[in-house]
């Protein structure tokens, strides 16, 4: 345990490093900000609905960029190497990567605790469906970087492993589009496999163990096929 966070904090001193993690901090949030304001002096509603609809729309976006260079820039300079012979084993050095773009993922989720607090000062919002909202959102991205995770480690190429990710994030959170076309149990697979008609329960303040179930899986699957995928080396 005491080596994943290692790892963990090792990875997350190098976004720090690297002017991307200030850049996205600073657009993102402040984007966040803009939206916030603008929704609730429109709307003049106690709620978070649409800015965590926004939220969810650009972690699309931002989280692959954050994601690729996990193992793609290991692979490219050739440390990976040195890594996997340590005796260090491969599920630790997996759950630390994951676990520190986790923690950057969580600080720029983080903010909508601010909005819900200015919200809780000067309105009655319904507690239950706004938090209900921010778990969903945020364990959402936690899929998603579990998917920026593998796809980075199928690669060592970051922009390859950043447009894998997007192809793979467009597919689950559009393929609602699709139902239009379909009918029967298809369409009820596509609903299933569609990451947003699980956010939207949660955003409606609904939390079933169906779409609870179904991120923890997607979330178990891409780690142990990161894992898989850095003890064969198979993608190198």
């Amino acid at each position: 345990m005491k080596k994943i966070f290692i790892i963990a904090a090792k990875e997350l001193k190098s976004y720090f490093r690297s002017p991307i993690a200030y850049i996205v901090l600073v657009i993102t949030i402040s984007i966040f900000n803009m939206f916030f304001f603008v929704l609730i002096n429109e709307g003049q509603e106690a709620t978070l609905r649409d800015i965590l609809t926004i939220m969810e729309f650009m972690f699309i976006f931002i989280i692959p960029l954050l994601t690729m260079k996990i193992f793609a820039e290991e692979k490219q300079t050739g440390t990976i190497e040195f890594l996997v012979t340590t005796p260090t084993t491969n599920t630790v050095i997996v759950l630390g990567k994951f676990l520190g773009s986790l923690l950057f993922f969580t600080l720029l989720m983080s903010v909508s605790i601010f909005y819900y607090i200015i919200i809780e000062i000067f309105a009655s919002p319904d507690k239950w469906t706004i938090l209900s909202g921010i778990a969903g959102i945020w364990l959402e991205g936690v899929m998603f970087v579990a998917i920026g995770v593998l796809t980075s480690s199928w690669t060592r190429n970051q922009i390859l492993a950043a447009i894998t990710s997007y192809v793979i994030l467009f597919l689950l959170f559009f393929s609602l589009s699709f139902t239009e076309h379909v009918g029967g149990n298809a369409a009820i697979l596509i609903r299933y496999f569609s990451t947003k008609t699980h956010a939207e329960n949660f955003i409606a303040g609904l939390i079933n163990t169906v779409d609870v179930v179904y991120y923890l899986s997607a979330i178990f699957i891409c780690l142990t096929l990161t894992r898989l995928s850095v003890e064969n080396r198979l993608w190198r």
